[in-house]
């Protein structure tokens, strides 16, 4: 995708304050932060949303849920934190990569 800017970031074409990366995920600052500690965890591989996610993603996408508790307790994150992964227009996503939030580090409102 070469006009998503998730992918420019993962490809170092657009800088972000990158906290974390591996060969599956790489996890950024986000720009408009909505909690003291707000990352974004997106996969190497350009997958629009959950919607788009196949049978071959399951080893992506549990490796990405086993890395957000690590990325979490490396921000210092030990008293909770929220995941969020907004799915279509409908569901509030913003950029068309998925992508999952973690906000923490001060008192989040319950949902």
């Amino acid at each position: 995708m070469t006009d998503c800017i998730f992918c420019k970031i993962q490809q170092g074409d657009i800088p972000a304050d990158i906290v974390y990366e591996d060969e599956h995920c790489l996890a950024f600052r986000d720009i408009q932060p909505k909690a003291p500690i707000h990352l974004l965890v997106i996969p190497r591989k350009h997958v629009e949303n959950l919607d788009d996610l196949v049978e071959s993603d399951k080893d992506l996408v549990s490796h990405m849920m086993l890395t957000i508790p690590k990325i979490a307790r490396q921000q210092g994150l030990k008293e909770g934190y929220r995941t969020v992964a907004n799915t279509g227009t409908g569901g509030g996503q913003e950029v068309f990569h998925l992508h999952f939030h973690i906000l923490g580090g001060g008192v989040l409102h319950s949902l």
